[in-house]
């Protein structure tokens, strides 16, 4: 219990150095909300008034105190660009990026799980030597870069997939998420399979595995309950941590794909300097990550009981 609480605590101060930060660089661009949203012909005068009502003329501090003011009473303030309230236009994109990040984890999963366990049995092997080229040719390339590719291979010459937009039922987001979801299961799986190759490697010579095989045990009984359990630990650790990286790094992928999601909206929030938006965006990005981290954390013992938290 006073892990957890110790771990709630530094939660909470992450959450709120990231609101400090996001606060503070945001005023450091140039521009305001109210310029870009009455556009450039406006008069100084009105400009002016839109600051003033807004409360954008008020030191920096001030408005931070008012900001944090309004979370903690759950008003996370409206989008002056949309008109509306921040949260109502923030929750319309979500769907769109959780359904490309719970695609993209599982079919990284599907990816790196047999091409990490094969690595590992096929040690110095030429299919080891084939997963290995693979790996590292998609770890060398970026992730837009992929995609574009994606795009060109499956969309243009070959048009089995769209290259953009995300559908209106559950059978069109599968299709239409494809070639994004690759694309950052791609990225993903190189490392999460080379983590688990190495897991696996480095288990298999434990003694308790020589001693499970001295007794008798088959070899696959060998891997699936001793060997792929153990090394499950590690792999999971940093499946949660791209898991949380995948919510962050949709912001290019949709951007590639014309997705709509919360990734769009935070570069489209930061060129119309839609204060609001952005800072729900970041809020609800730092709380997931470190939802994520406490998560992966609390899972340990599940996994490995010898592991405990103090």
């Amino acid at each position: 219990m006073s892990y957890l609480v110790r771990r709630l605590l530094q939660m909470i101060i992450v959450v709120i150095g990231v609101t400090i930060i996001v606060f503070f660089i945001l005023r450091l661009i140039p521009g305001t909300p109210c310029a870009v949203m009455l556009g450039q012909y406006v008069r100084p005068e009105t400009i002016e008034k839109c600051k003033t009502d807004q409360g954008f003329n008020k030191p920096v501090w001030i408005q931070y105190g008012a900001y944090v003011s309004r979370v903690l009473r759950g008003d996370l303030g409206r989008s002056l660009y949309y008109r509306r309230p921040a949260m109502e236009v923030f929750l319309e994109r979500v769907p769109a990026t959780v359904f490309l990040a719970l695609y993209s984890i599982i079919i990284s999963i599907l990816i790196s799980t047999p091409l990490g366990i094969i690595a590992a049995l096929n040690r110095g092997g030429i299919i080891e030597s084939i997963i290995r080229i693979l790996t590292t040719i998609s770890l060398s390339m970026p992730a837009f870069w992929i995609g574009l590719l994606l795009i060109l291979f499956f969309s243009v010459r070959l048009p089995i997939f769209p290259f953009g937009g995300f559908g209106s039922t559950f059978a069109e987001h599968l299709l239409y998420l494809f070639l994004p979801a690759l694309t950052i299961a791609l990225t993903m799986s190189t490392v999460l399979a080379r983590t688990l190759r190495n897991s696996i490697l480095e288990i298999l010579q434990s003694d308790y595995v020589r001693t499970a095989r001295a007794k008798g045990l088959s070899w696959n009984l060998v891997v699936l309950r001793h060997v792929l359990r153990n090394a499950l630990i590690s792999y999971v650790t940093l499946l949660g941590i791209n898991l949380a990286w995948v919510i962050g790094g949709t912001v290019i992928i949709e951007q590639v794909f014309g997705i709509p999601g919360i990734g769009s909206l935070l570069i489209s929030s930061i060129l119309n300097r839609d204060y609001d938006l952005v800072q729900n965006n970041i809020l609800i990005y730092a709380l997931f990550v470190v939802t994520i981290n406490l998560l992966v954390d609390l899972i340990y013992p599940i996994l490995d009981p010898r592991v405990r938290h103090a």
